[in-house]
């Protein structure tokens, strides 16, 4: 189902970027299934009606990934995947999130900037090798949380 999603949302959004040549390569290699195979223990998902409908994944402070049916899109589910994300994040310590888009990609671009993202740099995108232009964006988490102190070396007081 992961697998699924990954090309649903590449159909969707990537492939009428892409050149010919990017476009067979991400389909020789599989990457949803690569990506899937290396990451996909690390995902949160979302389900609806027992259906795994989207996941975000991410690592220390960088979302790496956030995908969502088509048929679930502007329903909330992105929004409630980046909020585990982003209290995950903050959570382990971290005092922004950062990810990636493309210039292309208005809709996500729409939708980060609504959550407090802020383009921080540009650059080509070497994955697709395709004239396309990546974006970095950061969110300010807020403080983050404390870390509570759960045992006392011997010795120490108070």
């Amino acid at each position: 189902m992961l697998r699924a999603i990954l090309y649903e949302t590449y159909e969707s959004t990537w492939f009428p970027e892409l050149t010919p040549a990017a476009a067979q390569r991400f389909r020789d290699e599989d990457r949803p299934g690569a990506y899937v195979r290396a990451r996909g223990t690390e995902f949160w998902v979302a389900e609806c009606d027992g259906q795994v409908v989207g996941f975000v994944d991410w690592d220390a402070d960088f979302v790496n990934a956030l995908h969502v049916r088509t048929g679930h899109a502007r329903k909330g589910v992105g929004s409630r995947l980046m909020d585990m994300a982003e209290t995950g994040i903050a959570r382990a310590g971290f005092p922004t999130a950062r990810l990636e888009t493309d210039t292309f990609n208005t809709r996500s671009r729409a939708f980060y900037a609504k959550r407090g993202y802020r383009e921080t740099d540009q650059y080509p995108d070497t994955e697709w090798n395709s004239g396309l232009t990546t974006l970095l964006l950061v969110k300010r988490l807020g403080e983050a949380p404390r870390r509570e102190v759960t045992h006392r070396p011997k010795g120490v007081s108070g």
